[in-house]
């Protein structure tokens, strides 16, 4: 049988080859994303679930959220938080592109 220390190790073991498999895999998509001053973020709206994650990674508060209808009157959702660029503020570090969790952010030309 298994010990609890043995166990311990291998979630310990396994997470770390799940930390460095995602921090590579990041790298090459972050590889794959143009950046730089002659790009801007871009928020495709019906994509964007207000979860706040860009918003914390961005050291530039290039990104806000605003509250928005619901298209449905089905859900009944107090706030429907949706995020939008500025423009100016932004330095195309592609950091929030890296950190949405939908696809939500591209980045696109100035």
């Amino acid at each position: 049988m298994t010990s609890f220390q043995e166990l311990q190790r291998r979630r310990a073991a396994e997470s770390e080859r799940i930390a460095i498999s995602l921090a590579r895999q990041k790298g090459e998509r972050r590889s794959t994303i143009k950046g730089g001053e002659t790009t801007v973020a871009w928020v495709k709206e019906n994509l964007c679930i207000g979860c706040d994650q860009c918003t914390i990674v961005c050291d530039d508060s290039a990104i806000d959220l605003y509250s928005k209808e619901m298209a449905s009157p089905l859900m009944n959702v107090p706030s429907n938080r949706k995020a939008k660029i500025i423009r100016d503020a932004c330095t195309g570090c592609r950091l929030c592109v890296l950190s949405c969790p939908t696809d939500a952010i591209t980045m696109i030309d100035r």
